[in-house]
């Protein structure tokens, strides 16, 4: 069956930068979108990057200038570049693709378990 996972979470001090990644395995035939979501305590999850097969990206208002998403299909990884980070950042991010596998065949979404990341002096 296909999974996420992703890594590259942690404790940074506001400005700092972290890179996270997510690696989806399994019985892979494509992957469409994917992307990041992040859920803050008491608050709603929320996307916060996504990039589509052909590489096109959108971001939330609050990161915009300071994330980037890319994707290495040949990995099937994509990643979060985080810069310029602020205490408002912390939360759990999770990855998020649209992939479809050899036991389904069609395109089904899939989320890793997330990854924690905190951002303090």
């Amino acid at each position: 069956q296909v999974q996420l996972v992703e890594s590259g979470g942690g404790l940074v001090q506001p400005g700092g930068s972290l890179l996270l990644s997510c690696v989806a395995s399994g019985s892979i035939i494509g992957i469409n979108a994917m992307g990041w979501y992040r859920q803050a305590p008491g608050k709603q999850r929320e996307l916060v990057a996504s990039i589509t097969s052909g590489g096109s990206t959108e971001y939330t208002n609050s990161v915009t200038g300071r994330f980037t998403i890319s994707r290495d299909n040949a990995k099937n990884t994509v990643y979060l570049q985080m810069g310029s980070l602020r205490p408002e950042d912390t939360a759990v991010y999770y990855c998020n693709a649209e992939i479809r596998s050899s036991f389904f065949r069609v395109y089904r979404e899939y989320w890793g378990q997330g990854t924690q990341v905190t951002v303090s002096s």
